[in-house]
């Protein structure tokens, strides 16, 4: 009778539990189904397809910024990199004297696409360095970073914009608009890219050791090191992701815009990381999925742009979107911030990454894990040194310790 009782708890549906887990999806319907009432403009084809090439943007932002998060830091230098890499980009198709040689390059489409990407990618490298290497706190470094690289896209444009990037079929540099105009079976390039970088970030969390090692590493950064994860590498590699994909929004924003602003993406960087908090992420690292951060993006984009539709003033937007955030931050506090309870590690749990390699970015479940990695860390501490570094050996060997390729896919 007692087992039986026991197993009709374990099966009783936890809707509390539900409801926080499923709050941005719900939050979206509810925004769908509010502004469709005071708007019939809003729940059109033409209309969605509108707001979610502006949500592109912010996805972006925010995708790259999951994956620092999950590592427990922050990148606030992503919307000066979008707008850095837009003037980068908008620089080159307007051409680039060299005074030297009395000549000017006009480098094609490509060309400038290809090297402002590149840009993004160092300034995230940079970021990374400096975050893993010398151990500078993420907030400062990334900080830091904000100011520099918007000083210099401020310096190179002496704070103007670079209009008409249509460029000129004579010099062979046009066809920068298709990124923000053109479409592929009736859907936006913008949300097209999104989508693919989407779905590879979700398949890198989800089926490879980088993903593993990436959650083990957000979850208990000295767990994860004892089990021999290479948190340095993880760490840089993750913020040249954020700046790659800073890059890309940039780019496509500029290419919307035919023009490019030393100004643009500014305050993104906080759009972004709401996106990750609404989406159920927890800023403390080792818990979120990609599917809860496009949720998040699209929530604030559906919002801001439905306040708009319905004639609602910018200052009431910035109230209502702020609000949203602050709901979103307490109900992470609620999901996260309760007491642990006692860790479950069965005998064949296995230990360090073993037990957080097994998370499901998909599903959100890599909670449970990252605690058992929390409480294999703890077990392993010698009580009278508070260190558990006398079990690394031990921890590499174990069944499920490592990085186990053998268990990619």
């Amino acid at each position: 009778m007692t087992s039986l009782a026991a197993g009709d708890t374990a099966k009783k549906p936890d809707f509390s539990k539900l409801l926080l887990e499923g709050r941005a999806f719900l939050a979206l319907a509810l925004i769908i189904v509010v502004f469709s009432l005071l708007s019939p403009n809003f729940l059109t084809v033409d209309n969605l397809l509108i707001m979610s090439s502006h949500v592109a943007i912010f996805a972006l932002l925010s995708l790259g910024q999951l994956l620092v998060v999950l590592t427990g830091g922050i990148d606030l230098s992503v919307g000066s990199t979008l707008g850095f890499t837009a003037v980068i980009g908008g620089f080159l198709l307007r051409g680039v004297e060299l005074d030297i040689f009395g000549v000017t390059l006009y480098p094609n489409v490509a060309a400038s696409v290809l090297i402002a990407v590149v840009l993004g990618g160092l300034i995230g490298a940079l970021n990374g360095v400096l975050v893993a290497r010398f151990k500078v706190a993420p907030f400062v470094a990334t900080l830091g970073m904000l100011y520099v690289i918007r000083g210099f896209a401020l310096l190179m444009t002496n704070g103007r914009t670079l209009n008409d990037l249509s460029g000129d079929e004579a010099l062979g540099n046009t066809g920068f608009e298709w990124l923000g105009f053109n479409r592929i079976l009736g859907i936006p390039a913008g949300v097209l890219i999104m989508a693919v970088i989407a779905l590879v970030i979700a398949l890198v969390l989800g089926r490879t050791t980088f993903g593993r090692w990436l959650y083990a590493t957000g979850g208990n950064q000295r767990a994860a090191q004892l089990s021999g994860v290479p948190v340095r590498k993880v760490t840089v590699w993750v913020y040249v992701i954020s700046g790659l994909c800073s890059a890309v929004a940039g780019l496509i924003l500029a290419s919307t815009l035919t023009s490019a602003s030393p100004t643009a993406g500014n305050t993104y960087e906080l759009t972004a990381i709401a996106g990750v908090v609404i989406g159920g992420a927890a800023l403390s690292g080792g818990r979120g999925t990609v599917r809860g951060t496009l949720l998040g993006a699209f929530v604030i984009g559906f919002l801001s742009d439905g306040l708009v539709l319905i004639g609602v003033s910018a200052y009431w937007q910035t109230v209502f979107v702020g609000a949203v955030i602050v709901v979103a931050v307490l109900l992470n506090s609620l999901q996260y911030g309760r007491p642990r309870r006692a860790a479950k590690v069965s005998p064949g749990a296995g230990a360090g990454v073993g037990a957080g390699a097994d998370a499901d970015p998909a599903t959100g479940t890599g909670t449970d894990r990252a605690d058992a990695v929390r409480s294999d860390a703890d077990a392993d501490a010698d009580p009278t040194t508070g260190s558990g570094s006398d079990r690394p050996d031990e921890g590499r060997s174990g069944p499920g310790a490592g990085p186990d390729t053998d268990r990619t896919d």
